[in-house]
């Protein structure tokens, strides 16, 4: 049977291999296996690096120790109720916030998009601050609420600010980069004008996992769970819709119903992730490029590279910032953007040539 008398659903909308000679394109799915499967381990490396690893020093006898048979120990409270939920929130917010970063460049195919460059982290951290300051908000679980409500007005404002859809990558670029410079100088100006919400709130708004404890992961850990779950839905009609829409409609994806789901599993990732640990930009940017390097276009494989390699790059940048200034710690959002800033300024360089108004 012909793929033209193929049922919609049953055709296949994923993009195909190169083939190249000797086989080349049968190889490349052993070859992405592999991949995942060093992405896999570097990433367990990171976290016990994040375990053994911080602004205070423990033996690794005693990190061990810990562990496996605590005794009730200075070392095994540092440990247990801080290191070790604070890398678990690191591996769950490294990968909403990749797996965002991948779902969004797809949905508008445009490389450069990322949920903090198109403000959907600063409509979060705007809607959180507004919640402390005037409504005096403080549990996580309304805070989580807050921040995915900010996510999705954002994301709507911007996608209107930039065409809809007659949205250009730069268009949506200067509309996401407006709309985070007016919402962050709002966060600012409510944080200087309320003092009790400025002391709550200022390690918050720079991204950090400092304060990472069981309760916060269990509050976020529904909506994160519920983006994944979603983002299974996403790969292949997204696959479609980078072919173009036309060629999309054609091979059955329903553009509307993927659109509504792409926004559901940002906002719902990014709110999660914003409102456990403040907004950190970047990291939905550097890993979707660094990983369709190696994967290609083929979003069934970049989304699981970019669930394991984003946790890599925040619980590294997590780790470094503690390290770099002992005994106090850098936090993560900062080391973020000093990393990604300069990666982002090459990025916009080499495809000056290529992207138009």
């Amino acid at each position: 049977m012909s793929a033209a008398t193929l049922p919609r659903d049953e055709r296949d909308t994923s993009p195909k291999d190169t083939a190249e000679p000797g086989g080349g394109a049968a190889r490349t799915g052993p070859r992405r296996a592999a991949g995942l499967a060093a992405a896999l381990i570097l990433l367990a490396l990171v976290a016990v690096a994040s375990v053994a690893l911080g602004a205070k020093f423990i033996p690794p006898g005693e990190v061990w120790q810990a562990l496996v048979d605590p005794t009730g120990t200075d070392a095994d409270a540092v440990v247990r109720e801080m290191r070790v939920p604070r890398t678990v929130l690191g591996l769950l917010v490294g990968a909403a916030l990749g797996v965002a970063g991948a779902v969004m460049q797809a949905l508008t195919r445009n490389p450069l998009a990322d949920p903090g460059l198109l403000g959907i982290n600063a409509g979060a951290a705007a809607a959180v601050v507004s919640a402390i300051s005037f409504l005096s908000v403080t549990s996580l679980t309304q805070q989580v609420w807050f921040a995915m409500l900010g996510a999705a007005l954002v994301a709507l404002l911007v996608h209107a600010l930039g065409g809809s859809r007659q949205a250009t990558p730069v268009r949506l670029a200067l509309a996401g980069t407006a709309a985070t410079a007016a919402l962050y100088g709002y966060v600012n100006a409510v944080q200087l004008l309320d003092t009790a919400a400025l002391d709550r709130m200022r390690f918050w708004t720079v991204g950090s996992l400092a304060s990472a404890n069981g309760h916060v992961i269990s509050q976020v850990l529904p909506f994160l769970v519920v983006g994944f779950v979603l983002t299974l839905a996403l790969a292949r009609p997204l696959n479609a819709i980078a072919l173009g829409e036309d060629t999309a409609k054609s091979l059955g994806a329903n553009l509307g119903r993927t659109r509504f789901l792409a926004l559901a599993v940002v906002t719902l990732l990014c709110g999660a992730a914003t409102a456990a640990c403040g907004p950190i930009v970047f990291v939905g940017l550097m890993i979707p490029h660094a990983v369709r390097a190696v994967t290609g276009p083929d979003l069934r494989w970049i989304l699981p590279y970019c669930a394991v390699l984003a946790p890599v790059l925040l619980l590294g940048a997590d780790v470094l910032g503690r390290l770099v200034a002992r005994p106090s710690e850098l936090q993560v959002g900062i080391v973020t953007t000093l990393v990604g800033g300069p990666v982002f300024i090459y990025l916009v360089r080499r495809r000056r040539r290529t992207v138009g108004l």
